[in-house]
């Protein structure tokens, strides 16, 4: 608790005092942010750190698993509401969802029976029950850590897929007036892939200016790990 008293005190005398103005502003304007930034509760994530975004720029939901329940099985909460609010009231242009590697709730998704005396976090994990069938049906041929990232990847684009469930969400995707990504956040190296729907894949997200080439992380192929590893 006292690292967290005197990481206030140090907010305060450094951060805050050089950017009075924009909280002044931010305080009287009111919040205006740009992306909805959907993600794990994993302490290692750290949205704001990762996209260099100033206070204002991301509206954060949170939760195990980066899980978007889908309107059509009935699921609602904290997340649908928050969905909901960002797109219709604040007006956002952007969502992203963004799993991670080392991800403790795709491990729990992959082997239910190690979170069974966990109620409710197994409750809310089975919002992403078509995950072991996915892989089931597509990576026979992975094991370890690739069957690991395949499943990462796959529950991002499952709750992608839940976001058109919603209908305000559909209809600003239809009118575009709102642009959705999947974003894989790889821990070890800071590198960040964002899904391709041309070619399949998640493309890793480099520099705009002299960007070259994109390596990927494939989906399909059993070569995911080396591509981890390098």
């Amino acid at each position: 608790m006292q690292k967290l008293e005197d990481g206030i005190h140090h907010f305060q005398a450094n951060y805050f005092a050089s950017n009075r103005e924009l909280f002044e502003q931010l305080a009287v304007a009111g919040q205006h942010p740009e992306t909805l930034f959907i993600t794990c509760c994993d302490s290692r994530v750290v949205p704001t750190l990762i996209t260099n975004a100033a206070p204002g720029e991301l509206f954060i939901v949170r939760n195990v698993g980066n899980i978007v329940p889908s309107v059509a099985r009935g699921v609602l909460g904290g997340v649908s509401a928050a969905i909901e609010y960002a797109v219709e009231v604040l007006g956002v242009g952007n969502i992203i969802v963004c799993g991670h590697t080392h991800c403790g709730a795709i491990d729990a998704i992959l082997h239910p029976d190690r979170v069974a005396h966990l109620p409710f976090v197994s409750r809310w994990l089975a919002e992403s029950h078509a995950i072991p069938e996915i892989i089931a049906q597509r990576y026979g041929h992975l094991e370890g850590d690739a069957l690991v990232v395949a499943a990462i990847q796959e529950n991002v684009l499952v709750q992608l897929e839940n976001l058109r469930t919603f209908d305000v969400v559909t209809r600003r995707l239809e009118d575009g007036r709102l642009k959705m990504n999947g974003w894989v956040y790889r821990i070890e190296s800071g590198e960040v892939f964002d899904f391709d729907p041309l070619s399949g894949q998640f493309l890793k997200l480099v520099p705009h200016e002299g960007e070259g080439d994109r390596p990927a992380l494939s989906r399909r192929i059993s070569d995911v790990t080396e591509l981890l590893r390098k």
